[in-house]
């Protein structure tokens, strides 16, 4: 089950006057490029992809939290409504690889229900559109992959799989461009400009 896009925007505004930060512009652009790719993707639901890309962060609700306990926050909130797909991108976005993410044990309970989890399902299509756009949506528009993957490291760090997860990614667009026969940076709107922006 999954809301409308009325509720999605909603619990989303919400979500920000709960903990407001830029977050909730990078969901809501999230939204729009899942929208903008998924409309050239025969077989997907445009309006689907916008819902999942809006609530892909919703966990953040709760306030300024590490990446294990916002995806863990946002599924439990999500599954709490019933929103079993939404529930899943909470838990699918944030990891290209799926189960090759770790080659280690959980360090905490948190971790350990990711990858439970994550090691019980198989990406589809939303699954890897959502991990895309994440990674082409900032708070004040759209980038290209390469600034917003240079982006995360500086702010979190380089990890041993940093660059197999940035294959992943690079892997998940060319996969939707052979798919739409175009660029997925033809789709959002005025990235050019909003690339070369240093807010």
């Amino acid at each position: 089950m999954l809301p409308d896009l009325k509720t999605a925007q909603a619990e989303l505004e919400l979500a920000g006057t709960l903990n407001p930060g830029p977050w909730t512009k990078h969901s809501e652009n999230v939204g729009l490029a899942a929208r903008n790719i998924a409309e050239k993707v025969p077989g997907m639901d445009p309006n689907r992809a916008q819902i999942l890309g809006i609530l892909h962060d919703i966990g953040r609700r709760v306030g300024v939290v590490s990446i294990p306990r916002h995806i863990v926050e946002g599924y439990r909130y999500c599954m709490a409504r019933g929103w079993e797909e939404t529930a899943r991108i909470c838990m699918t976005h944030s990891y290209p690889l799926m189960a090759g993410e770790w080659d280690r044990d959980p360090e905490d309970p948190e971790e350990a229900l990711i990858q439970d989890y994550i090691a019980s399902c198989q990406a589809d299509d939303y699954d890897r559109l959502i991990q895309l756009c994440d990674g082409l949506a900032v708070d004040y528009g759209f980038c290209i992959l390469e600034k917003r993957l240079v982006d995360v490291v500086r702010r979190y760090g380089i990890e041993d799989n940093t660059l197999d997860r940035w294959n992943a990614f690079f892997a998940i667009k060319e996969g939707f461009e052979a798919r739409i026969g175009a660029s997925v940076y033809q789709c959002l709107p005025d990235i050019g400009r909003t690339t070369l922006l240093c807010p």
